[in-house]
C-alpha cells in the first residue's frame, strides 16, 4: 500500500491509498492563512505525525505527495497559492519518514487518477483542469503525461488571457485563474450579493440553481455567470485548439456547480466559433474521484 497526500490551497488530506486505487482510510485539515515559516511547519508537522500514524497501521512501501505548483522531483519551485518557494519538501521530511517519497504537481496527480481509474479512462489523448482555488491543468497523450523532461511545464492556470488584465501573485497580468477559477467565481458572487465568506459553495450553488428572471438578483447573478463562462471557454478553447483533445476532464469544486455551469461552458465554446476545427459537439466530463484524485494520484 501507499500514502497519498493532497496539499491544496486551502487544506490538507492524507490517505492510505491500495493497489486498486481504493483509498482504505483518510484523515483531512483545513490550512490556516499563516506566514511562509509557519505554513513549512504546520504541513511537516502534520505529514510526519499522521504519516508515523498510518505507518503502524499499514504496510506502506511508498509516500506521494500532490502540491499545487511548480515542482521538480523533490522541491516546490514556487506554490502562488500556498505561498511557499524553493521549498525543500521532501529533503526535510526523509530525515523522519524512512520510506521513498516522491512529489507532483497535484493537477497532474489528479489528471493521472482520472485517466487511470476515472473519467476520462476511455480516451487516449485528453486534457484536465482543476478548479479551484487556482487553476491547475495536465495534458494526457497516449494515456502517459505530456513529458516536459526535468520541467514542470503546463503552468495552465498562469496562461494569459486579458493582455492587460488582472495582476497575479505570479507576476503576470491577466492570467487565467484570476478569471476562471472557483474561487473567483464564488468570490465575485459574494461580492455582488453582499456576503461575507461564512456563505458556502453549496449555498451559493443552490443560489445559482433557483435564479429565475423573477428572482430578486437574477440580473446580477446572470451577469456574473456570463462573465465566468466567457473567461473559462477563452482557456479551454486555446487548450483545444492546441492539443485538440478527444475528451476534456474538468475537476476540483467545479464538479459540485456542474449542473448549473456545465452546459453553458459547452454551449459558449461551440457558439462563439472560437475553436480552429468547429464542431458540433465536445466532451467535457466532470471528474468522478472528486476530492480523491489528488490522492490516488500521487501513489500512482
Amino acid at each position: 500500500m501507499k500514502v497519498g497526500i493532497d496539499l491544496g490551497g486551502s487544506h490538507i488530506a492524507i490517505g492510505v491509498v491500495d493497489s486498486r486505487g481504493v483509498i482504505i482510510e483518510k484523515i483531512e485539515k483545513r490550512l490556516k492563512n499563516a506566514e511562509k515559516r509557519t505554513i513549512e511547519k504546520s504541513i511537516e508537522e502534520y505529514i510526519i505525525e499522521n504519516a508515523k500514524l498510518l505507518m503502524k497501521k499499514y504496510k506502506i512501501s511508498e509516500i506521494g505527495i500532490a502540491i499545487p505548483g511548480t515542482v521538480n522531483d523533490d522541491k516546490v519551485i514556487k506554490s502562488v497559492n500556498l505561498g511557499l518557494e524553493n521549498y525543500e519538501i521532501v529533503k526535510k521530511l526523509k530525515s523522519k519518514i524512512q520510506v521513498p517519497i516522491k512529489i507532483r504537481n497535484d493537477a497532474k496527480c489528479a489528471a493521472i487518477a482520472e485517466n487511470t481509474y476515472g473519467c476520462l479512462k476511455s480516451y487516449n489523448r485528453s486534457i484536465f483542469l482543476t478548479l479551484g482555488t487556482g487553476i491547475g491543468g495536465a495534458v494526457i497523450i497516449n494515456n502517459k503525461l505530456l513529458d516536459t523532461g526535468n520541467l514542470p511545464g503546463c503552468e495552465i492556470g498562469h496562461m494569459s488571457i486579458e493582455k492587460d488584465g488582472i495582476l497575479c501573485k505570479c507576476g503576470r497580468k491577466g492570467c487565467f485563474e484570476k478569471y476562471a477559477s472557483m474561487k473567483i467565481l464564488k468570490d465575485n458572487l459574494r461580492k455582488a450579493l453582499g456576503y461575507d465568506e461564512k456563505v458556502s459553495g453549496k449555498e451559493l450553488f443552490e443560489i445559482i440553481r433557483s435564479n429565475t428572471p423573477e428572482s430578486k438578483n437574477y440580473d446580477i447573478i446572470e451577469k456574473i455567470l456570463k462573465q465566468y463562462i466567457e473567461d473559462l471557454s477563452i482557456g479551454i478553447a486555446n487548450l483545444i485548439n492546441i492539443f485538440e483533445p478527444e475528451a476534456i476532464g474538468i475537476g476540483g469544486s467545479f464538479v459540485y456547480f456542474e449542473e448549473v455551469l456545465l452546459n453553458r461552458l459547452k454551449a459558449e465554446i461551440i457558439s462563439k466559433n472560437i475553436l480552429f476545427n468547429p464542431r458540433e459537439n465536445i466532451i467535457i466530463k466532470t471528474a468522478i474521484l472528486e476530492n480523491d484524485a489528488g490522492i490516488i494520484g500521487a501513489t500512482l
